[in-house]
C-alpha cells in the first residue's frame, strides 16, 4: 500500500534539484511505501538532466513532462495522478530534514486526520551549504479542528504548502486544488484547507529547509504578479461566503486585509508607472467589487476610497511613500540619532 505521494514540481531549478530529490531519499521510508512524483513544467535548464541516475534508481519515481503550465497546474497533475493516503508538496528548491517525515507519516496513518503542519527553518545558500547537523524539536502534538488551526496558526504572509501533509481523501472530496496559471496561489488554497478540515494536527518538529533566494516567486514584483495576488485576494474573499462561525469570519476579513495591504504596499513601491498602478486596483475592483474592510478606522477609511475614488486612493498611497516613506522618515531617524 502507498501511504504517501511526494509532488515535486520542476522548473528551471538545475542548481537546487537534486540536493532536493536526494532528501526525499533520506527519511528512513520503505520505498514501496511511497511514491514521488517528478512534475517537469517545462524546464529549459538542465534541472532533469541533474536527477537523471537518482529517477533511475528508484522504482518508485513517476516523471511528467509537460510545457510550461504553472506550478499550480504541475501541483494539480501531481495530485490528480497520485495514489497515497497522504500528499506531501515540497518545493524543488526546498530540503527535507533527514529522518524527518517519518514520524509525521507514522502519526497521519495513525489519526487519519486531514491535515498535518510542521515547522521549517530559513536559511540561506550559504547556510545551507556549510550546514553540519540540525538540533531537532521535541515531537509535541496538538490537535485541532480546521477552524481552531485557522485562527490560532494561518499567517496570509506563510501560506506554505510544503510544511504540510495533506490527506489525499480530503482533498478530493472537498475539490480542493490549485487555481491555475497564477503565482501566490499558495493564499486561496491554504485558507480554503484550514477552513473545510475537519480534523488536524499541528506537530513542533521540523520538517523543511526553506531556501530564500532570488529566484523565489514572491521576489521581482510586477504588473503580472500584482494581478495575480488581486486573484488571489479576490479567491481568498469568496471563502466568506462559506457557513463561518463570527471568530473565524473575522480572521479571514483580517488575513485578507493584511493581503490587500501588501498588493498596496507593493504596487506603490515597485511600480513605477501610473498607468501600472491604476491599472492594478482597476483590476482588483472588477475581481472582486464588493471587497470591504471594518476592522477600525483605518480600514473602514481604506474601503471608503477603494469603493467611491480608487484611483485617488492608489495615488495618494504612492505620494505617501514618496514624501513620507522614502523622505521624511529617513531625515527624521537621521535627525533623532544626530542628537541622542
Amino acid at each position: 500500500m502507498i501511504h504517501l505521494s511526494i509532488i515535486v514540481p520542476v522548473y528551471n531549478v538545475e542548481k537546487y534539484i537534486r540536493p532536493c530529490i536526494e532528501s526525499i531519499f533520506k527519511q528512513g521510508l520503505d520505498e514501496s511505501c511511497f511514491e514521488v512524483i517528478i512534475v517537469n513544467d517545462g524546464s529549459t535548464d538542465k534541472s532533469m538532466e541533474m536527477i537523471t541516475d537518482i529517477i533511475s534508481q528508484h522504482n518508485n519515481i513517476i516523471v511528467i513532462n509537460q510545457e510550461n503550465l504553472s506550478l499550480s497546474v504541475a501541483r494539480n497533475n501531481g495530485i490528480a495522478l497520485a495514489k497515497g493516503e497522504y500528499i506531501l508538496m515540497p518545493d524543488s528548491d526546498d530540503l527535507l530534514i533527514e529522518n524527518s517525515l517519518k514520524p509525521l507519516l507514522d502519526k497521519a496513518i495513525e489519526t487519519k486526520v486531514d491535515m498535518i503542519a510542521a515547522d521549517f527553518i530559513p536559511m540561506e545558500d550559504e547556510e545551507i551549504s556549510n550546514i553540519q547537523t540540525i538540533p531537532q524539536k521535541d515531537f509535541h502534538v496538538k490537535e485541532e479542528t480546521g477552524e481552531q488551526f485557522f485562527i490560532e496558526d494561518l499567517n496570509p504572509k506563510a501560506c506554505y504548502v510544503w510544511r504540510t501533509l495533506y490527506r489525499r481523501e480530503f482533498l478530493i472530496k472537498e475539490k480542493l486544488g490549485f487555481y491555475p496559471g497564477i503565482r501566490f496561489q499558495d493564499i486561496p488554497f491554504t485558507h480554503e484547507c484550514y477552513l473545510k478540515a475537519k480534523k488536524c494536527l499541528r506537530i513542533s518538529w521540523i520538517l523543511n529547509i526553506y531556501r530564500k533566494w532570488p529566484g523565489t516567486s514572491t521576489n521581482n514584483y510586477d504588473l503580472i504578479k500584482a494581478k495575480d495576488l488581486c486573484t488571489a485576494i479576490a479567491l481568498t474573499w469568496k471563502l466568506k461566503h462559506m457557513s463561518l462561525n463570527p471568530a473565524v469570519a473575522i480572521k479571514l476579513q483580517d488575513n485578507i486585509w493584511r493581503s490587500y495591504s501588501d498588493m498596496i504596499f507593493l504596487t506603490c513601491h515597485e511600480l513605477k508607472s501610473r498607468k501600472d498602478r491604476i491599472h492594478v486596483i482597476d483590476y482588483l475592483k472588477k475581481e472582486v467589487p464588493d471587497l470591504y474592510f471594518q476592522n477600525g478606522k483605518r480600514q473602514q477609511f481604506a474601503t471608503f476610497f477603494y469603493r467611491n475614488m480608487p484611483h485617488t486612493y492608489i495615488q495618494l498611497r504612492y505620494f505617501y511613500m514618496i514624501i513620507y516613506e522614502n523622505r521624511l522618515r529617513p531625515l527624521f531617524h537621521h535627525t533623532i540619532k544626530k542628537f541622542r
